[in-house]
């Protein structure tokens, strides 16, 4: 779901159930962590900005230097909790983080291409991430359910 919507608002009630039903995480954790997640936890987006403004850098002949490269850190970690959970914020973003250190904003045209693709690939990133969450939480907490014998987590 995550991969085909681009979207971890949307993928948000199935991903819901399914840590409930399948990774044994109750309802209570996963109907707070997962949400909030959904909305602060952008890890993908984070390192794709990153990776693509330093990608830009070397296709402009640019070096970053250590200040630079730290602010894109600052930036892309900044811009990934504030980004919408939607298909396609994250080259929005990625505008912001290249006018940060002064890389040409023409290099987002070399990306925009495949950024679908790349978008489906953050979008699981993120949504496994907060069921992962969830599933620590749970954990730490002592509310994870143990799964029945025979269960496997992986649907086969």
């Amino acid at each position: 779901m995550a991969f085909t919507t681009c979207s971890s608002s949307a993928t948000l009630p199935v991903s819901m159930r399914n840590a409930q039903e399948n990774l044994g995480v109750p309802s209570e954790i996963s109907s707070f962590v997962q949400p909030l997640g959904a909305t602060i936890n952008m890890d993908g987006t984070a390192i794709y900005q990153g990776v693509c403004a330093y990608f830009i850098a070397q296709v402009y002949g640019l070096t970053l230097t250590l200040p630079q490269i730290l602010m894109i850190i600052l930036t892309a970690t900044l811009a990934s909790v504030g980004t919408a959970g939607v298909p396609g914020a994250g080259m929005i973003m990625l505008s912001m983080v290249l006018q940060t250190v002064g890389l040409p904003l023409d290099g987002i045209l070399l990306i925009a291409g495949v950024d679908r693709v790349f978008d489906m690939i953050r979008t699981c990133m993120n949504v496994t991430g907060d069921a992962a969450g969830a599933i620590v939480v749970a954990a730490t907490e002592g509310e994870l359910k143990t799964l029945p014998a025979g269960v496997n987590i992986c649907g086969k």
